[in-house]
This record gives C-alpha cells, sequence and structure tokens, in this order.
C-alpha cells in the first residue's frame, strides 16, 4: 500500500511536528502543573483564534465537493461555536481573566501569523487549501492528546482540555479530516504542502509563545 498523503506532509513536518506534540507545554497540562498565568495566556491568545477557525470552516464547507463532507464541516463548527466556547467562558473564570484583559492583552506574533494563515487558506477559496490547515490544527492536537496519560488533572481547565481534543467524535473527525486530505490534496500539492507545513511550525511556536513574559 502506497504512503498516504497526509501522512507524508507530517513526515516533511519534521522536527516541528514532534516537537510540538512533545511540547512542555502538553507535558505540564498532563500533569495538571502548568502555571495558572501560563495556562492563562495560552487561552486567551488561542481563543483568539475561534473567529477566523469559524471562517475557515466556512470556507471549506463552502469549497467542499461532496454534500457529505458539508454536513460533517458544518456539525463540527456548531462543536466549536457552542461546546469549546463554552470552555473557554468557564476556564477564563475559574482562572480569574477578566474580560477586559481578554480585550487588550495584544496577539503574540504566532497568534497573529496563525490568524494570517487561516484567512490566506480561507480565500484560496480552495478545498484542499482549507484543509491543510485543518487538518495540522486538529490532528496535531489530537496527536498530543492521546499522549496524556489517564488519570487526567483534576481540575477542569486543564482536563477537560485533554478530552475536548481526544473523545471518539473527535478522533472521527480527525480521520475525516485526514481521508478528504488524502482524496484531494495531491491536485493542489505545492499550495497544501506549503500551508501544512507552516501551520505545524506556527503550532510550535504558539506553544512557545505560552512561557513568554
Amino acid at each position: 500500500m502506497s504512503e498516504r498523503f497526509t501522512d507524508r506532509l507530517r513526515a516533511a513536518s519534521e522536527p516541528d511536528w514532534t516537537a510540538s506534540v512533545e511540547h512542555r507545554f502538553v507535558a505540564e497540562l498532563a500533569a495538571g502543573t502548568v502555571a495558572p498565568n501560563v495556562m492563562a495566556t495560552y487561552l486567551v491568545q488561542d481563543h483568539r483564534f475561534v473567529d477566523s477557525f469559524l471562517a475557515l470552516l466556512g470556507a471549506a464547507i463552502a469549497s467542499a465537493d461532496t454534500f457529505e463532507a458539508r454536513l460533517r464541516l458544518a456539525r463540527f463548527a456548531g462543536t466549536i461555536a457552542g461546546e469549546e466556547n463554552t470552555y473557554f467562558l468557564r476556564a477564563f473564570e475559574a482562572l480569574g481573566v477578566a474580560v477586559e484583559r481578554r480585550m487588550a492583552e495584544p496577539d503574540k506574533a504566532p497568534t497573529r501569523g496563525f490568524q494570517a494563515l487561516m484567512r490566506e487558506a480561507a480565500e484560496t477559496r480552495s478545498y484542499p487549501c482549507a484543509l491543510a490547515v485543518l487538518t495540522v490544527a486538529e490532528w496535531l492536537y489530537l496527536e498530543w492528546a492521546m499522549r496524556c496519560p489517564q488519570p487526567y488533572p483534576s481540575h477542569f481547565v486543564h482536563a477537560e482540555w485533554i478530552t475536548l481534543h481526544d473523545n471518539p467524535e473527535f478522533r472521527a473527525f480527525v480521520a475525516f479530516l485526514r481521508a478528504e486530505l488524502d482524496r484531494t490534496g495531491r491536485a493542489e500539492e505545492a499550495r497544501v504542502t506549503d500551508l501544512f507545513w507552516r501551520a505545524v511550525r506556527l503550532e510550535r511556536a504558539f506553544f512557545d509563545a505560552a512561557y513568554e513574559d
């Protein structure tokens, strides 16, 4: 059996892929030892992606070439706008992150970079290009979450961030994204590869940035 297109993309993104899924932040999250200020910074910055991410999902829905794919992507958009966004709000309250901080704290460089990359992928009006960035964002998170040993930390801020990214429904969605990118990505291989690699590099930088002052 020939190598999957998505496996080839991931292998070519090394060492950034492995550095991301084995990052210090992931290890501390799994142990429940992430410093509160680091967790707050990380979540404030990550919440900034919700708007651009929903726009990227919308672009994927609009450019998808099958009705079944549109339904699957639309259901996932509902999860981001519902369950995941609610987690952010509960976590901010638990960590004492005021609305004023969430509004005033400037975007870090990787946050700006990822927002720009999502907009770029959406503006291509290309289903494979949208999938390239979506697949990194979800597959990489599934991979680090699957590495977190059970039992999970007692604090919901840590435990729910893990379970949001490792549960049967999420695993099935990542499998769907990979299958769709395997199916369509080779038609625009150069652009897809560039977007995929850049997304992986930004994921690593985003984890690093949580520890910056």
